[in-house]
């Protein structure tokens, strides 16, 4: 791990001393350390970091720029995992948000290694007094699992590869797992798991894992794992299928968030279910125009191949709300309409819950990760008629992409006292402090909150 936390500062650790914009005055730092800094031009712009020269060429400590202070990012500490020298450092003063500011240092020394990139230097840095030490781990190797997962090409993360990461992730905290595979898929009744992935190399699976005591409540996470999406028989672009090994960033993300969960204790029964499939293309795919029988009986007509998460996610969804959760979630690279609408760093969420609502907009200010509510527009519903069967998985006029593909989920969901849609991107295409470009965990840490809050010990 490039950043090891320590509770308190060691004798020898150096101060960090954060500065806004024009703050070098403000800063703390020693008069001879400001006159270094302006000499430098360091104006505490933000992620900035100049280290600060001591005696017979060692080391004094650091600047860190905040930027404008009404602009600043929580998490903006993640830049001094990737310019700060190896050694072990403290913050000079309490940052505004302390355990953000952490948690923003660990999620900016992440590096995925898996095919030989270097790990980040190695740093030993003590958390300001206050900060669960703890907490911030496990928040961080969640969202590292989520990264890890989806960063990992689709050669090496088929159905059989994220069978294996679930498995390690369950046996890390005792969970039970079960699978039910191939044609097994239609004894159980999984039709259409089956249908979209029946024509890859490995075979379209369910995933199902249980943790915590039978008795807790019921809470239920289900991930999309589409681990490589061609497109099927509506084949994408070269260019669209570039991104496409990220395809599974549903199950990443509720298996990071399960990781959270499982770490922290939670008092729940929790159950992550995950459709692994590949969309492939061969003379058994599924076609355009086909009509499925879905598990809970309706009838579906395949408008478009490439609109297939939706409907293993429809199997995934019927077999967890007949168990009838008190809350059931579920998460998805589901549609480029969603990006279109917010961009990719801000994933939208649907829910007929007010009060799950609120809490998780209330969740996302607080721990900066970044949600936005969509409606559930039930005049949209009609735009999925067909006139061969209960429903078809598309619309034909392209509007509102996002919030049909919710409307169509949740025509599986009706048993859950609760129910939340995230129709999540899972990338992050530009460089932040806290957050290289590759694999992202979005969201997580806000349900994780909402969690904590409702179920914690």
């Amino acid at each position: 791990m490039p950043v090891t936390l320590l509770s308190s500062k060691e004798a020898s650790s150096l101060p960090v001393y954060a500065v806004e914009t024009d703050g070098l005055d403000r800063s703390g730092a020693p008069e001879a350390a400001i006159a270094w800094a302006r000499s430098n031009g360091f104006t505490g712009a933000a992620g900035k970091v100049l280290s600060i020269p001591g005696e017979n060429g060692a080391l004094a400590g650091a600047f860190f720029g905040l930027g404008k202070l009404d602009a600043a990012n929580p998490l903006a500490a993640g830049a001094l995992a990737r310019h700060l020298p190896e050694g072990d450092w403290h913050f000079a003063g309490k940052p505004t948000d302390a355990e953000l500011a952490s948690l923003g240092l660990m999620l900016g020394s992440y590096t995925f290694t898996r095919y030989g990139k270097k790990p980040r230097n190695a740093l030993r840095f003590a958390l300001p007094e206050g900060v669960d030490a703890e907490r911030v781990q496990r928040l961080a190797d969640g969202s590292f699992l989520a990264r890890d997962l989806i960063n990992t090409p689709a050669g090496d993360m088929d159905p059989d590869a994220l069978e294996a990461a679930m498995r390690t992730l369950a046996d890390q905290h005792g969970a039970a797992m079960t699978v039910i595979a191939g044609d097994d898929l239609l004894k159980k009744n999984l039709p259409m798991i089956h249908a979209v992935g029946r024509a890859a190399e490995a075979a379209p699976r369910l995933l199902d894992m249980r943790w915590g005591r039978d008795d807790a409540p019921k809470v239920t996470l289900v991930g999309k794992g589409v681990c490589f999406d061609t497109g099927g028989l509506d084949l994408k672009s070269a260019a669209g299928m570039l991104l496409m090994k990220k395809d599974m960033g549903g199950a990443a993300n509720v298996l990071g968030l399960a990781s959270m969960i499982m770490a922290s204790k939670l008092d729940i029964r929790l159950r992550v279910l995950i459709p692994a499939v590949e969309n492939a293309v061969a003379g058994n795919a599924f076609r355009p125009g086909d009509v499925l029988t879905s598990r809970k009986g309706l009838t579906i007509e395949v408008g478009n191949t490439d609109a297939e998460g939706r409907l293993v996610l429809a199997d995934a969804l019927t077999l967890a709300d007949e168990e009838e959760p008190e809350l059931l979630i579920d998460m998805a690279t589901l549609t480029g309409a969603a990006r279109v609408a917010l961009g990719p760093d801000v994933p939208p969420f649907y829910t007929d819950d007010e009060a799950l609502a609120d809490a998780l907009a209330e969740a996302s200010e607080a721990v900066s990760d970044p949600l936005w509510r969509m409606p559930l527009w039930k005049p949209y519903m009609p735009r999925l008629d067909s006139k061969i069967a209960d429903m078809n998985n598309v619309s034909l006029d392209g509007f509102a992409g996002s919030p049909i593909a919710g409307l169509f989920l949740g025509r599986f969901v009706e048993k859950a006292k609760s129910w939340a849609h995230f129709d999540i991107y899972g990338w992050n295409p530009s460089d932040k402090p806290y957050s290289a470009i590759g694999g992202e965990a979005q969201g997580i840490r806000a349900i994780e909150r909402v969690l904590a809050g409702r179920y914690g010990k």
